[in-house]
């Protein structure tokens, strides 16, 4: 090569070079990493199994998880300035709805490093309307963090997420926040948590002053006192002392201290057989002279065999104790590697992965999450979904940032990953490499003697999918112009795709579009989303309630259906009994059975024909045609004619069980919502005499500082619009919560208002 030829070469290079630099600096405008914490591009993405961890933030409404979350990122590193929700200027709250209600709406995820861990976290929403939401994200994660509002302990929504976790069989460890608050109360907090959560909490933080004086925590673990001393407005809490404890401090908090890790020993002792047999036999003589080090691996066995968990303290708008908390993330909560999935295992090193979310980007278009559980996903690779048994192509893979990614070409195991590309893939789907290998890991699960799920003649090995609550809410949607209806109809496809629990039905009598939701903030935020993001100015009707029906008695009867199409005669006799299930339940479900005559007289076409019938019925009952529920059948017996059709034979058995069930007389059940409020004293007769009007049944009244808990059920049908006229009640000064109890039946003084509302007579 010429020298020429050399520098020229060496100049495009350069170039090249520099171009990198620059487009690589803008890229990470944002979300820079602090000047001494440069890391390389593939400890980023792919680090060892054994330092990443999968969590997700949980907890009820305002309680701070959002805030925290901001905090992370920002002493990890990765933002320049702190978020502030009532700013509206978050990472992890980016849509504008969010950041208008100052409310977490979608769980969002963030990548970030911590004291040289990978940390995959999940934001998610508080609001009961948005409970599947944290249902798919734990059903992804390894641990969990529960913030709690120190001065409110456990709240209804926490209870709920607390619920979602222990299905899982998810560790946590507990963030009491806003420990600056007046009312904050850490002996509170912690027996609310024993009480109401039927958990063991571990106290490792003992909090440094109380109310707007808290300065800081004492770790019980190291004896070191941590202070956050605020040297001006603008401190932001990055810089902290950490000395340890000595006689000059006050005496009543050496005292505190000094009882508060005895009872930790205690208590950690009793949890782990380990632990206590270290101290009987080394530290039998002083055991508070056991090392920090072994206690620190005791909690983290405890919390491991969720025995108990870990509860440490902080405010996080106030920059004190989050990173301790992130400290305490590291060092108790699983990684990968440390959670047991049989499933797994018959895979080896094959890809599985599970789709737990579905974003649509106007520029990408669908962008799928994806949990992957063994082997490797790279980008431009095929991949075969078990569960739509289809092949699609990845075209690129990101590591998600909230609304930010960052383009990468492998993931490996234990990570959280973005994929594009994956057009039919939904929430639940399990993803593997290839058929064969799906082929591969049922042979093995089939010689280990378990069972798949099966799929025609082959079992194949899936990971379960996430469940979704039925729908309680639901009013009719239309376009501006028929015009539009197209454009609806694919906004609201991409919505169901991403929101499994907005259900959208056709109404086949008027033809209107129905939504089906969780709530009406739910709907509302569907609404707004279908005009910002799709451009579509929709027309929402009244919300409805979704009712249920059932019978009061039991009934037989007999149909008939003779009928001739072409040259066929079709010529079909139903007999069959309808009688409700066990009346105290009402959640039960609808059953069907067959008698021993019938049972052996029909082929297995026939039998799912009538099968299709019965279950047809099912979906629309007899009064007001809503869905039944708590209703046996049984099929008496089946005559039919040669050369009738199974069609016939489903047709015949629902007219059949329209019949019957008209005999059987109908009844309406409304769904009854269990309902939580904070109110103080002075409002609380005003609210009581409110909730009477509305049917409802109050089941207790707490006491909480300076108001009351209130807990009752109140039917949903007299919530409608209720947040507005408390407001108007209690000047603004009471918050409540409302989650789906169960369904009732209506007295019959109600009912018969409702149908004639229906009908149209009132």
């Amino acid at each position: 090569m010429s020298d020429r030829t050399f520098r020229t070469f060496s100049r495009m290079m350069l170039g090249r070079y520099l171009i990198r630099c620059r487009v690589s600096h803008q890229v990470r405008r944002h979300y820079s990493f602090l000047p001494d914490d440069v890391k390389s591009l593939r400890a980023v993405v792919n680090p060892d199994v054994s330092k990443i961890r999968n969590i997700g933030i949980m907890a009820h409404i305002d309680a701070g998880k959002t805030t925290t979350t901001e905090r992370m990122l920002y002493y990890s590193g990765y933002t320049r300035a702190l978020g502030d929700v009532d700013d509206g200027d978050t990472v992890t709250d980016f849509m504008a709805q969010e950041r208008e209600r100052g409310i977490t709406i979608q769980s969002a995820a963030v990548t970030f490093d911590w004291r040289s861990h990978r940390i995959n976290l999940i934001d998610t929403p508080g609001h009961v309307d948005f409970t599947l939401e944290v249902e798919r994200a734990l059903r992804v994660l390894d641990g969990a963090v529960a913030v709690f509002d120190a001065s409110a302990g456990v709240e209804a929504q926490t209870l709920t997420v607390w619920r979602q976790a222990e299905k899982h069989h998810i560790p946590c460890v507990c963030f009491l926040n806003k420990m600056d608050k007046p009312a904050a109360n850490l002996s509170f907090s912690i027996e609310s948590i024993r009480q109401k959560l039927k958990a063991n909490p571990v106290l490792l933080q003992i909090p440094v002053g109380s109310g707007r004086s808290f300065t800081g925590v004492v770790d019980l673990l190291t004896n070191q006192k941590l202070i956050w001393k605020q040297r001006s407005i603008g401190d932001d809490g990055r810089m902290f002392e950490n000395k340890p404890l000595d006689h000059s401090d006050e005496p009543e908090l050496l005292q505190e201290v000094n009882e508060a890790r005895a009872a930790l020993i205690e208590q950690v002792a009793d949890l782990d057989d380990e632990f206590a047999d270290l101290l009987l036999t080394d530290f039998s003589d002083n055991f508070d002279a056991v090392p920090s080090i072994k206690l620190q691996e005791a909690v983290r066995r405890v919390t491991l065999a969720r025995k108990g968990v870990p509860v440490l303290c902080g405010s996080s708008l106030k920059n004190k104790g989050v990173q301790p908390l992130l400290d305490a993330i590291v060092a108790y909560l699983p990684a990968p590697s440390e959670r047991h999935n049989d499933l797994v295992r018959w895979y080896k090193d094959d890809l599985c992965a599970l789709a737990f979310k579905v974003l649509h980007d106007k520029q990408r278009g669908p962008l799928v999450f994806l949990r992957i559980y063994s082997g490797t996903l790279k980008a431009q690779t095929a991949v075969h979904n078990i569960n739509r048994n289809s092949i699609e192509r990845m075209s690129r893979l990101l590591v998600p940032f909230a609304d930010q990614h960052v383009e990468i070409p492998s993931m490996t195991a234990g990570n959280i990953a973005l994929t594009v590309g994956l057009k039919q893939t939904v929430t639940g789907d399990t993803i593997v490499s290839s058929k064969a290998s799906a082929a591969a890991a049922a042979r093995r699960a089939h010689n280990d003697n378990s069972t798949g799920k099966k799929h025609g003649e082959h079992a194949t090995v899936v990971l379960s999918g996430v469940e979704v609550p039925d729908p309680v809410f639901f009013c009719t949607i239309e376009p501006p112009t028929m015009a539009k209806q197209a454009d609806l109809e694919n906004a609201l496809n991409n919505l169901q795709r991403e929101d499994p629990s907005l259900k959208v039905r056709v109404d086949p009598d008027s033809g209107q579009t129905v939504l089906c939701g969780m709530g009406e903030l739910h709907i509302e935020i569907i609404h707004d989303r279908i005009r910002r993001e799709y451009g579509i100015e929709t027309h929402l009707g009244p919300l409805q309630v979704a009712y249920r029906e059932t019978v009061l008695h039991e009934a037989s009867t007999t149909d008939t259906l003779d009928r001739t199409v072409g040259e066929r005669r079709h010529v079909v006799t139903v007999e069959l009994a309808v009688g409700p299930v066990d009346t105290s339940s009402t959640t039960a479900s609808c059953d069907l059975a067959f008698t021993m005559e019938v049972e052996g007289q029909l082929s297995k076409e026939l039998k799912d024909a009538v099968e299709n019938g019965v279950h047809s019925s099912y979906l629309q009952g007899p009064l007001l045609g809503y869905p039944l529920q708590g209703v046996t059948t049984l099929i008496q017996n089946v005559y039919m004619e040669p050369g009738t059709s199974p069609a016939m034979v489903s047709a015949c058995v629902s007219r059949c069980m329209l019949k019957a069930l008209r005999l059987a007389g109908g009844q309406v059940l409304e769904p009854v919502m269990s309902l939580e409020m904070t109110v103080s004293e002075e409002h609380l007769s005003s609210v009581l005499g409110d909730l009477a009007q509305r049917r409802g049944t109050v089941s207790d009244i707490q006491s909480r500082h300076d108001h009351k808990l209130l807990l009752a059920t109140v039917p949903l049908a007299e919530m409608m619009g209720y947040s507005t006229i408390l407001r108007t009640i209690t000047s603004g000064n009471a918050t409540f919560s409302l989650a789906l109890d169960t369904y009732e039946a209506m007295n019959s003084q109600d009912q018969n208002i409702l149908l004639k509302r229906m009908s149209g007579l009132l």
